[in-house]
């Protein structure tokens, strides 16, 4: 069967969607450019999200201390080791707010990165209550010649769920930065965190409706992982109980509900995601790699002949 998507995989993968877009393998590397926080630099707050460590997702070659093109060529050499079929390059601008600094500094970086030989183009990762018209600006001009996206950190459409880790900002701005850049033509990300204390199964597969009436072009999911040093460790020791813990195969059963009501153009980059085990805090998957999590998916996807959008297009008709 050959879904809407254009291949057989019952759901809209991000390597096919680069297949399409670039017309064979392009791999993310990732940089730290040095950039901060107004959820941790005092503007907002000085504690930042309940749940963030960034350490947790940064590979080892990252640093601020190694200039954009090193980090860059040090990422090629890593990820030519690792999967070796990769001859281009997006680069993922991903530690903290990738857009929160003045605009000059921005864009310095920004070029730095796109003119090397190897990179197609960015993502941007960023808070939605980091971007304006004039950083908005820039993104569009640099779009004309590379491929530019922009990843912003939602987490949750719940206000109150944003206000209990100390996100800094409601859904309304969230929606607010998708939709402004969607209307420059630059293709748009979300990240959500699935399984925040109070949150019910029936709570997460509701918000698929609220991010379907999003104009993104791609998609991230992860289980909520509590790490060592962050205050929502602190949070767990008080009470566990408040925690919400899927086994693997559980959490799998509910994204694919998620999947089923998400809108077929929706690219679905990450469902799941993995750390080091020394910043695991509580009960965890251990070692589970992501490789493994992807297969057991769409296993479990072939075995129940669920696929994506297969809801949202019913409630359609």
């Amino acid at each position: 069967m050959v879904y809407p998507w254009g291949d057989e995989r019952p759901y809209n993968s991000y390597s096919a969607y680069f297949r399409r877009l670039f017309g064979g393998r392009v791999q993310k590397l990732s940089v730290d450019a040095g950039f901060t926080c107004p959820n941790r630099d005092g503007t907002i707050s000085t504690g930042g999200c309940t749940f963030c460590i960034n350490g947790a997702f940064t590979p080892s070659y990252c640093t601020p201390s190694k200039s954009i093109t090193q980090q860059i060529d040090e990422g090629i050499e890593f990820h030519r080791r690792r999967y070796r079929t990769a001859g281009e390059y997006l680069v993922y601008f991903q530690a903290y707010s990738n857009t929160y600094a003045p605009v000059d500094v921005l864009r310095d970086r920004y070029i730095e990165a796109l003119s090397h030989p190897s990179v197609r183009g960015m993502v941007i990762g960023t808070r939605p209550d980091c971007i304006d018209d004039t950083r908005l600006d820039l993104l569009e001009e640099l779009a004309r010649d590379k491929y530019i996206a922009v990843e912003y950190g939602i987490e949750s459409c719940r206000d109150e769920v944003l206000r209990s880790v100390n996100r800094g900002h409601d859904f309304a701005a969230a929606r607010r930065a998708v939709e402004m850049t969607a209307a420059r033509g630059l293709a748009v990300g979300a990240h959500f965190i699935t399984g925040f204390p109070g949150e019910s199964d029936e709570d997460v597969v509701a918000q698929t409706d609220i991010i379907n009436s999003l104009p993104l072009t791609t998609v991230k999911f992860h289980q909520l992982q509590v790490f060592k040093g962050t205050a929502m460790a602190s949070e767990y020791d008080r009470d566990p109980s408040r925690f919400p813990y899927r086994t693997p195969e559980e959490y799998i059963d509910l994204v694919i509900e998620i999947v089923r009501r998400l809108r077929s153009d929706i690219v679905l980059e990450r469902f799941a995601s993995e750390a080091p085990p020394r910043y695991h805090h509580g009960r965890n998957w251990g070692l589970l790699r992501n490789e493994t999590l992807w297969a057991m998916f769409e296993k479990r996807l072939h075995d129940k002949g669920a696929f994506q959008s297969e809801k949202y297009i019913s409630l359609q008709r």
